[in-house]
């Protein structure tokens, strides 16, 4: 993302950033950046192929995706107080009583977005959005279309933006549940203000948890790879070897070289059909916050007089706190209990756990096997609607 010389205020982790300053995202300390509307029909392509027969088909895929790859340039009004000091008698002897409680000043970020259907729905980053009064979409021939944002999905970082337009050119979908580490990677954005950039690279890894990319508080696994992504990538596409969108370019890690990250195209277009048909995603949570359990933790836990509770197993996840009348709280879970199973299913890592709440549903059924003080019982836990502003840490 490039920014005016009055930047939003930039979290430790990209994810919160309030944007508008932030068409990409920050993750350490490295900025990288009305009515119901029916889901369109996304073309979706499933040929496949194991060999590249046109030696320059990194051009060929940039060629029919790059009139779709667009920039969006976001914008809010803030305001902040004047400094109690302006008050004082003193000061205002020489600036008089004009001297105003308030200023208000324009701040502004760039991303990048892609088009997913012909009558103007476009897909980007929440935070490439986020608090922002006014959008604005330029296409790669130079046209400018005022965008309103339908909705925007902060637990993914995926929003949909919406401009007045028809016979836009459109990307194809891929399938990111098949991707392998391996396969080519193209992206394209708008890096530093520099639009319609083409890197390439690699698929580096997939399934990677938002605790390894230190997001934990997101609920996405995301796609890894060497294809260069920059401040203002936010929001663009990462593309296969046939020019299919499989991933939405999204963070970096600060410090590093060749680790990008995209959310997966699956997770981005199940949640893109929540928020254009009712302008929200409803993401399931229990209410508790949770850790990977292993020997060396355990002795930490018991070893800590602060901690509260002791715990005997080594392995299953752990419930370090829960949240006063929330859904786990609710069915009686406690500090210290070990989540072993979920429906059945044995879970050794939080963010198993994690992702079987996020498949469930709101208000239905989750089974949880947990051991307690040396033994087992089973505890039948009604999801509640995840509510976003408590959104710290490594919560479920």
């Amino acid at each position: 993302m490039t920014t005016s010389r009055n930047t939003w205020k930039q979290s430790a982790i990209y994810f919160m950033l309030p944007l508008a300053g932030a068409g990409t995202a920050l993750v350490g300390n490295r900025l990288l950046s009305e009515n119901p509307i029916t889901p369109p029909a996304i073309a979706q392509t499933t040929n496949r192929t194991s060999t590249i027969a046109d030696p320059n088909f990194i051009a060929a895929a940039v060629d029919r995706v790059g009139p779709a790859v667009v920039r969006i340039n976001a914008s809010r009004t803030v305001q902040t107080r004047v400094p109690e000091i302006f008050n004082d008698p003193f000061f205002r002897q020489f600036f008089g009583a004009d001297v105003p409680n308030q200023q208000r000043r324009v701040e502004r970020g760039t991303g990048s977005g892609f088009i997913i259907s012909a009558d103007g729905l476009i897909l980007t980053n929440a935070h490439v959005v986020s608090g922002a009064d006014t959008v604005s979409v330029t296409m790669k021939d130079g046209r400018e279309l005022r965008g309103r944002v339908v909705g925007q999905d902060p637990l993914t970082d995926v929003a949909v933006i919406r401009v007045q337009a028809n016979n836009l050119p459109t990307v194809a979908l891929g399938n990111s549940d098949t991707l392998k580490p391996g396969e080519w990677a193209i992206a394209i954005g708008n890096p530093l203000g520099l639009d319609n950039t083409v890197t390439a690279g690699i698929i580096s890894a997939t399934g990677r948890s938002s605790a390894e990319v230190r997001v934990p508080d997101k609920r996405v696994n995301f796609i890894q790879t060497d294809a260069a992504i920059n401040p203002g990538n936010s929001g663009g596409p990462l593309l296969n070897q046939r020019g299919e969108v499989i991933g939405m370019n999204t963070a970096i890690i600060g410090g590093a070289q060749g680790l990008g990250f995209a959310v997966p195209i699956n997770t981005a277009q199940r949640i893109s059909q929540q928020l254009i048909s009712k302008g929200r995603v409803d993401h399931p949570f229990l209410g508790i916050r949770m850790g990977s359990l292993t020997p060396s933790l355990r002795d930490q836990i018991n070893s800590d007089r602060q901690v509260g509770f002791r715990v005997q197993d080594d392995q299953g996840v752990v419930i370090f706190q829960v949240l006063p009348n929330g859904p786990a709280a609710k069915s009686g879970l406690r500090p210290g209990d070990v989540i072993k199973r979920v429906n059945g299913q044995a879970v050794t890592k939080s963010e198993q756990v994690q992702q079987a709440v996020e498949n469930a549903s709101v208000g239905g059924n989750l089974q949880l096997e947990i051991s307690r003080g040396g033994r087992t019982t089973t505890v039948s836990v009604q999801p509640g609607a995840y509510p976003t502003q408590t959104a710290q840490g490594n919560n479920e």
